[in-house]
């Protein structure tokens, strides 16, 4: 019998908690924690059905591409806790997020708790009293159509994966993979660095100068900008083969830039102003954050990461502080923009706030646009400065950044006026007199508007020209002074890498993927191996170009900018009922007169030379080879056969590895194995040598004696003795050590190696506990060991120094000194909300992870421990749940040789 509360479900313990304590006892609030089912991998089919026409995806691309789900492992406690709490409950709210991932987990908790009492939808944007007040009052039903584009676009991604990545795998390497978006963005990463390899600089000068008014003091600067009418270049005039795109445009040399320099400061010379310029200058406010600008302002103004940013406001939307943080839409509700008019009026004046509301419109068609923009939650908005007792660190600067920019798009215009001074001077130089143009300008602002509260950043990073820059009052044909000039060289510039910000606009741009998703597809790219970041730039790998020519030349369609934004679209008309979910992936995957189809595509692929699509070729006689073991440079040896091999530096980016560069590699003088001498007490020889995985020493083992021939004295024939039944002696494995990194192998002695290749190094006994210290080199640096525990040493230089007095001080104190007495990297005060333990962030053997001491969940290679919060290990922790625990096959039992039976005696 149904009992007498109302169950609520929503996907995280987090939000679970905050609207928990807006319903009251007559509601019980539970959490999903995110999906409780998906595809099932192929391989844990039924025996029955991998066979069929299942087998191959998990899904029956011959019957309506039917999708087998089922409950995840580690998700089979949460769905017995829900259905235990269902028979306690007399209604079923489905809380889940009013997006296609929302929709579809409400789905999918019908699918498998099969309620037998009402069941409503409800929905909301924000977690406030007010809102879930609202929800509750106005629920609806399912949205299939929501869920059809969710369950599309699951399904689309598993073909795709698993059609093109095993191509990747055979032609290029193992743990590669394609994906819809993933391949897009890093195409994108490529053609910038394709871009900047076949990048020409050109070089010319141009000439400032610092001018005053002939009876005043105020100084002012100007360049310039054109010499007898003729436009003087600039970099904007070159194009990317470093030629000038116009021929009326005169580029200066260093001798004609020094020459009409001094020609500008010869006494005599006269300078007027030929025109002055004014022009009203108006700046409207940026509109309300989306899940793209969020983050693409995140990253310029908190160099937070795409990931970062979208656990940081998941937090703070769970706990009530934001609306929604995916999704589409500029737009404000009416409450949002009466409280953003509110505030800016008493925190900035009544002048800052314009007579009509400002509205904004955004291009999306899709669902998300149900939702209002990023904005702080409530009807009337809290300020940073009254949080600043509750929210800390990266928390208070987001809503900070949140708030502003709601304000900020209520507020007037910033305004001002820009002036322009075009000034003439006669110069008089080798080849005749000339008219030197300089031009200035400079922007006053009367009113800085919405300024007074925030200022959007950009992704240029020339000086913003919107910066206050006064010029004196002058009037034309007034006289100027010269008080310095300058020449100066300059060179054009390769187009800027791409950065997290730039390249979620550039995707946003193209409608390629959803900016719900770009964070996980920026982890996705770096954790392959596609790119790397150096800074704040996305830097392509050397594999990344061989992905992405394989894509382009056999998966043409797969990687087009414009096909991957048509099937974004696509799936938007899914989720509003227009196109059928099967028709679509029928023209897909079996293709339709549009489009060839997927499966057309892979039967039709023909031979790929493997070798030439791992290959670039940078000269005639040098090309980029993409390895097993990392990409090397190869050029023609002594014989055709035998081609010489040089490995390229890890650090050299691949718009770096220039014609020049690569010839300086090839020509760099082979280093080869350099002999230190014998060990004295063995014998053997000890070498230095430069391998794979940097540099070490090693002691030759001999070289096994050669067999002795016999010489046959009736015959005078040398035969070889006969073969003894023995076994093979084993291999002996040279000792080897790698050098310390402030060790160079072209000048490490004898002495060290040998003092390298007998570590570890005993320093002492213990004279309490008898046992030996021993001062060793490891995964992690240098240490100390004594029986089972270790501390760890300064540098390397120590392992040779360290006397035992010094170790036993060290392990006198705490582990990892005073810093802290446990082995955690990091520990949060608060326990984790689904298993009430403790979380810490340890160093592991794979790299640092987060704990409870039950779960364990990696960190990211794109995320750094510093930025990995209470929620975002929550987050980790939770989603590693979701997957389940890794099942791991018994390893197959041989069978025992079958016995032979004794040969017969004769």
């Amino acid at each position: 019998m149904p009992g007498t509360k109302k169950l609520v479900i929503v996907e995280s313990p987090a939000k679970a908690k905050t609207i928990g304590q807006y319903l009251g006892d007559d509601y019980e609030v539970q959490a999903s924690v995110g999906h409780i089912r998906d595809l099932v991998e192929p391989k844990n089919l039924p025996p029955e059905l991998k066979k069929g026409s299942l087998g191959k995806f998990s899904v029956d691309v011959e019957n309506g591409f039917a999708p087998y789900y089922v409950v995840s492992d580690g998700k089979k406690q949460t769905v017995a806790a829900l259905k235990r709490a269902l028979k306690n409950a007399d209604e079923l709210y489905l809380a889940t997020d009013e997006d296609r991932e929302g929709e579809a987990i409400a789905w999918h908790l019908l699918e498998v708790l099969k309620p037998k009492v009402p069941v409503k939808r409800m929905v909301f944007h924000e977690i406030t009293k007010e809102a879930i007040e609202r929800a509750k009052e106005n629920t609806r039903d399912l949205d299939t159509a929501l869920v059809d584009a969710q369950e599309t676009r699951r399904i689309l991604d598993r073909l795709y994966g698993f059609e093109v990545s095993p191509v990747l795998w055979r032609k290029i390497g193992p743990g590669l993979s394609a994906g819809r978006v993933q391949s897009a963005a890093t195409r994108l990463v490529v053609d910038r660095e394709r871009e900047r390899l076949a990048f020409v600089s050109a070089g010319y000068w141009g000439i400032t100068a610092r001018l005053r008014p002939a009876e005043g003091a105020e100084q002012f600067g100007a360049r310039l900008a054109r010499l007898d009418g003729r436009k003087v270049a600039s970099g904007g005039d070159f194009d990317s083969l470093g030629q000038l795109k116009k021929t009326d445009v005169v580029a200066l040399d260093e001798q004609a830039a020094q020459t009409l320099a001094d020609a500008l400061r010869r006494p005599d010379i006269a300078v007027r102003v030929a025109k002055v310029e004014s022009k009203p200058y108006t700046r409207r406010p940026a509109a309300p954050f989306t899940t793209s600008t969020l983050q693409q302002e995140a990253s310029r103004k908190l160099r937070f990461t795409s990931r970062q940013t979208m656990s940081v406001a998941q937090s703070l939307y769970e706990n009530g502080f934001i609306t929604y943080m995916r999704t589409d839409s500029v737009s404000l509700s009416q409450q949002a923009i009466d409280a953003a008019r509110k505030q800016a009026k008493s925190l900035y004046g009544a002048e800052t706030v314009p007579d009509k509301p400002r509205l904004y419109t955004g291009k999306s068609k899709n669902a998300q646009e149900a939702h209002e923009a990023i904005r702080p939650a409530g009807d009337t908005f809290r300020t940073p400065q009254q949080l600043q007792g509750t929210l800390r660190g990266n928390d208070w600067k987001l809503y900070d950044l949140i708030w502003k920019r709601t304000v900020a798009s209520q507020m007037a215009d910033t305004k001002g006026t820009t002036a322009t001074l075009t000034i003439e001077a006669d110069v008089a130089v080798q080849d005749g007199a000339k008219t030197a143009e300089l031009t200035a300008s400079g922007t006053v602002i009367t009113f800085p508007g919405f300024r007074l509260a925030y200022e959007e950043g950009s992704d240029d990073e020339k000086p913003d020209t919107d910066d206050e820059t006064r010029l004196p009052a002058l009037s034309e044909g007034q006289a100027l002074a010269v008080h310095e000039v300058e020449a100066r060289g300059s060179a054009t510039t390769p187009p800027a890498r791409y950065t997290e910000a730039s390249l979620i606009k550039a995707l946003e741009e193209l409608g390629v993927g959803r900016p719900s998703t770009y964070s996980a597809i920026i982890s996705t790219i770096v954790d392959r191996g596609y790119v790397s970041p150096r800074g704040s730039a996305l830097v392509p790998s050397w594999i990344a170009f061989s992905v992405v020519r394989l894509l382009e030349e056999h998966f043409g369609d797969l990687v087009e900018y414009d096909f991957t934004a048509e099937m974004e679209e696509d799936l938007d008309r899914i989720s509003r009922g227009e196109q059928g979910r099967v028709d679509w992936l029928q023209g897909f995957y079996f293709g339709n007169d549009d489009h060839r189809g997927l499966r057309t595509v892979i039967d039709n692929l023909g031979d790929i030379d493997a070798r030439e699509i791992n290959s670039v070729r940078i000269t005639d006689d040098i090309t980029v080879r993409i390895g097993k073991y990392g990409p090397y440079l190869e050029t023609p040896g002594e014989t055709p056969d035998t081609p010489r091999r040089v490995n390229i530096p890890q650090e050299l980016a691949p718009d770096e590895l220039t014609a020049e560069k690569a010839r300086e590699l090839i020509d760099a003088p082979v280093v080869g194995d350099r002999v230190l001498g014998t060990n004295p007490a063995t014998g053997k020889e000890i070498v230095a040598k430069d391998g794979r995985f940097g540099p070490y020493v090693t002691e030759l083992e001999p070289e096994p004696e050669a067999v002795p021939e016999v010489l046959d004295e009736a015959t005078g024939e040398v035969a070889a003795p006969k073969k003894r039944a023995a076994k093979k002696p084993a291999v002996v494995k040279p000792r080897t050590a790698s050098l310390f990194k402030s060790m160079d192998p072209a000048t490490v002695d004898l002495e060290t190696a040998l003092k390298l290749l007998d570590l570890p190094r005993a320093v002492g006994a213990d004279p309490e506990s008898g046992e030996e210290i021993l001062a060793q080199n490891g995964r992690y640096g240098a240490y100390l060991k004594k029986g089972t525990d270790t501390r760890s040493l300064e540098n390397e230089d120590q392992i040779f120094d360290i006397t035992l007095d010094g170790a036993l001080a060290l392990f006198a104190q705490p582990k990892y000194g005073a810093r802290r007495a446990s082995s955690a990297l990091k520990e949060f005060e608060t326990p984790d909300p689904e298993s009430g333990k403790p979380i810490k962030v340890k160093d592991g053997r794979f790299g640092p992870y987060v704990t409870d001491g039950t779960t364990n969940a990696t960190i990211p290679k794109a995320e750094s421990v510093e930025e990995v919060d209470f929620d975002r290990a929550v987050q980790l922790l939770a989603d590693k749940r979701a997957k389940g625990p890794v099942v791991r096959k018994a390893p197959a039992k041989k069978k025992p040789a079958a016995k032979r039976a004794p040969a017969k005696k004769k």
